[in-house]
């Protein structure tokens, strides 16, 4: 399985909290360029960890005080504008 992601501390963070031992790898020119590939039966660790650090009601405000996220702040923002505004529009049924 491909654990992925764009920034390479992101996964260096994931694999301390974790605990588990493989090398991030580059990946040049991939959409996520930075990827840890373990087996699935390390998974569970890996959601279980995920799930234990959601502690946060705002989302955008732990992005912004987080020493490690802050950086991402501004890449979040528009995301979050783009859906609150699919938000507004009326349901079809």
């Amino acid at each position: 399985m491909h654990l992925r992601a764009r920034v390479e501390k992101d996964l260096e963070e994931l694999l301390a909290q974790t605990e588990l031992t493989a090398p991030v790898q580059t990946w040049p020119g991939a959409d996520y360029r930075y990827r840890v590939i373990v087996g699935a039966d390390k998974l569970p660790v890996v959601f279980q960890k995920l799930a234990e650090s959601i502690d946060y009601d705002n989302f955008k405000n732990m992005i912004h005080a987080s020493p490690t996220q802050q950086g991402k702040y501004y890449a979040y923002s528009p995301v979050w504008e783009i859906m609150y505004q699919q938000q507004q529009e009326p349901e079809e049924e």
